[in-house]
């Protein structure tokens, strides 16, 4: 079986090749790219299982690299951030990233956290290949197949994960989900992982599909316990 290509994005070059050494030892093949052109040259030539990606990069930063990549292909996008600002997670978020990681980070947690996104990514595309095709719920449409979704027969612009996290609830709907369960069930982390996360993509999600945001009638929240949607 030939082993999972990772992009790394990174103009630090000591990280660069600290990344490049031990993703390697963990098995897989390991492409880089020190700029955000050739970021976009790589990935789409390589069409890679998953891409590590700095925003801080010279010319195109991470978040242009982001938006491009968006628009022609659904890989896994593993943001790094030196900032501590809740503004880049969500923007990168928003962008279509399906997580962050905030600089200095350990080595082994960053691992983790590829482990977990490449599993979930190959198991999502299983239970889809083998799961209902498409799912209704009152005005809200969900082709799976298709990777599309639509309220009110009008199209949502949905990221990756906001899709992934919507057919989940869907596919549960009724049922209560904690946060580090959604984690688990749709980032595929079985350690504790930042929980924000959950929160900043379940409140795209409500603008996006909720007549008011503000008072969710469909993504609901359980006090003390999590988030359901509802019929």
């Amino acid at each position: 079986m030939a082993a999972d290509k990772v992009l790394v994005v990174e103009d630090d070059a000591n990280l660069l090749e600290t990344l490049k050494y031990n993703l390697h030892r963990e098995g897989y093949d390991v492409l880089t790219a020190a700029d955000g052109e050739k970021a976009v040259e790589v990935a789409r030539a390589q069409r890679p299982a998953l891409i590590i990606l700095d925003i801080m990069l010279p010319g195109m930063n991470g978040f242009e690299v982001c938006r491009i990549l968006r628009k022609d292909m659904n890989v896994p996008i593993l943001m790094l951030t030196a900032r501590s600002d809740e503004t880049d997670r969500i923007i990168g978020l928003e962008i279509g990233a399906d997580d962050y990681v905030t600089k200095p980070f350990s080595v082994r947690e960053l691992l983790a956290r590829v482990r977990a996104m490449l599993r979930r990514s190959k198991m999502t595309e299983a239970v889809s290949s083998a799961a209902p095709v498409s799912l209704k719920i009152d005005d809200l449409e969900i082709d799976i197949a298709r990777h599309r979704a639509s309220l009110a027969g009008a199209g949502l612009e949905l990221s990756p994960k906001e899709f992934d996290l919507l057919v989940f609830l869907a596919r549960n709907q009724g049922l209560v989900f904690s946060r580090a369960q959604l984690l688990e069930k749709v980032w595929g982390y079985d350690f504790a992982g930042d929980t924000r996360t959950v929160d900043v993509h379940v409140r795209w999600l409500r603008r996006k599909i909720e007549t008011d945001p503000a008072r969710p009638a469909r993504i609901v929240t359980v006090r003390g316990t999590g988030y359901k949607l509802e019929g």
